[in-house]
C-alpha cells in the first residue's frame, strides 16, 4: 500500500482548511506518497448534542487508525488566544492508546495555523501544537530559511510552520507568499517521510 501523510486540521471559517489543501498539494508533488486530509468534530457545550458520525461536507473525521498507519502528520488549527482550538486538543487528548504503544515515534510532523491579527499568536499556537506531538516522539519539521519567502512575507509564515493572517473577520485571502510556503512545507514533509522510510528499509 502506498504510504500516506495525514493532513489533520480544525477550521472554523475555512482558512485553515485552505492551508490544509495547499500542504496536501505539496505532499502530492512528491511521487510515491499520498495526502489524506482529515478533520475533527467541533466540541459542543451542550453535552446531549453529538456531532454526526460523518460530516455533511468537507474532510472526513480522523481516526486513531489513520494516525497509527500514517507515514507522517501535518497538524493545523486556528489560533485561540495563542493556543490551538479546543476540538483539536480534545482529539489529541484521546490518543493515549497511540502514546502507550509508541505508534507515532520517529514519524515526521509539521504544524500550521491561521490568525485574525498579525500578532495574534501565530508562533505560540504552532508551538502549542508541537508539544503533544513531541510527547508522542514525533520528529518536528519547520520551514528552513532556504525558503526565501520567509524573509519577504508581510502576512504569514514562520520557521516554526505555515501560518496565515486572515483578518479579524477572516476577510483576507491566503497570500501568494503563504501559498508558496504551505506547498513547500508539504513537499518537505513528504520528502523527509520518504527518506526515513528508505533508511529504515535499508
Amino acid at each position: 500500500m502506498q504510504p500516506y501523510i495525514i493532513v489533520l486540521y480544525y477550521s472554523r471559517y475555512g482558512a485553515v482548511a485552505k492551508l490544509a489543501q495547499l500542504i496536501a498539494r505539496g505532499i502530492e508533488s512528491v511521487t510515491g506518497i499520498e495526502a489524506r486530509i482529515r478533520t475533527v468534530p467541533p466540541v459542543s457545550a451542550v453535552i446531549d448534542t453529538a456531532a454526526p458520525p460523518v460530516p455533511e461536507t468537507g474532510a472526513t473525521y480522523v481516526t486513531l487508525e489513520d494516525l497509527k498507519n500514517c507515514a507522517g502528520l501535518a497538524l493545523g488549527s486556528p489560533t485561540r488566544f495563542g493556543n490551538m482550538a479546543a476540538p483539536l486538543k480534545f482529539f489529541l487528548d484521546s490518543t493515549l492508546e497511540l502514546w502507550l504503544s509508541g505508534a507515532l515515534i520517529n514519524k515526521p510532523a509539521c504544524v500550521f495555523t491561521s490568525t485574525g491579527s498579525m500578532h495574534g499568536g501565530q508562533e505560540t499556537t504552532l508551538l502549542s501544537m508541537m508539544l503533544p506531538l513531541m510527547h508522542h516522539g514525533m520528529i518536528m519539521l519547520g520551514l528552513p530559511y532556504s525558503e526565501s519567502k520567509l524573509m519577504t512575507t508581510s502576512t504569514g509564515g514562520t520557521p516554526y510552520g505555515v501560518s496565515h493572517f486572515a483578518g479579524v473577520k477572516g476577510e483576507l485571502a491566503i497570500s501568494e507568499d503563504e501559498k508558496e510556503l504551505a506547498i513547500a512545507m508539504g513537499k518537505r514533509l513528504a520528502e523527509v517521510c520518504k527518506k526515513l522510510a528508505h533508511n529504515t528499509a535499508t
